[in-house]
């Protein structure tokens, strides 16, 4: 009798509680080019980019008017081949200004780590556990992938990857860097903004926007941001 005693107090005993998750508007991994084709002036030019656009008064109305919780977590990652992917600025809360420019300070400040050839579907899947493991719980889940290429010459493929990405309910945007400085215009014959709508990104609202030089890229991050943070599919 007291064992069954027992076994009846373990059944209606309650789950031990799992922490709950923080409500956000919007989970966003940034997956930045640090291949070889990308020299650290570039690199510059890219965080240069995100850490002023995360702060602009246009993106900060978008974050404060584009959801219930008025706040988003991003975490911005630069990645090259498939064991060089890092993690430049983990998960953060982007709420206000001072939390923006926290953001961007973080971004500046770090050194560059990761370098090595293409391996863009190893990149998606790091953006993928990257949301999967984190506490937030966001209205929308996007990975924002900017690239001067589409060549993949190692790991996963993109296809596998876009599906993984796309089956978990994560939207993919792209941003394709068509020209470095001190160039302008579209760099090569073939067509990479086209590449990328039609091999990387996926889900619902995605899209590709595209930048051929320094004033360019901090415009298009800017538009990019505004895009995915106000447009939360509600």
């Amino acid at each position: 009798m007291l064992r069954g005693l027992l076994l009846a107090m373990a059944w209606t005993l309650p789950a031990a509680a799992q922490p709950a998750l923080d409500r956000v508007d919007l989970e966003l991994v940034l997956l930045a080019d640090a291949t070889g084709s990308i020299d650290d002036d570039e690199i510059l030019l890219q965080r240069r980019g995100y850490a002023e656009a995360m702060a602009d008064p246009q993106v900060l109305w978008a974050i404060d008017k584009g959801g219930s919780e008025a706040r988003i977590a991003v975490t911005y990652v630069e990645w090259a081949g498939v064991a060089a992917q890092d993690v430049v600025v983990d998960w953060t809360v982007v709420a206000d200004e001072a939390s923006a420019r926290a953001f961007g300070d973080r971004l500046m400040a770090a050194p560059r780590r990761a370098r090595g050839t293409n391996a863009i579907g190893a990149a998606l899947l790091k953006g993928l556990d990257l949301i999967e493991e984190n506490r937030f719980d966001g209205w929308r889940k996007v990975i924002d992938l900017s690239g001067d290429s589409s060549w993949n010459p190692q790991g996963p493929t993109i296809a596998h990857a876009r599906d993984a990405v796309l089956g978990a309910g994560v939207v993919i945007n792209g941003l394709a860097i068509l020209c470095r400085p001190p160039c302008s215009g579209r760099p090569r014959a073939e067509d990479l903004e086209a590449e990328y709508a039609e091999q990387i990104i996926g889900g619902p609202g995605a899209f590709v926007v595209t930048a051929d030089g320094g004033e360019s890229f901090a415009q298009a991050v800017r538009r990019k941001l505004i895009l995915e943070i106000a447009d939360l599919g509600r």
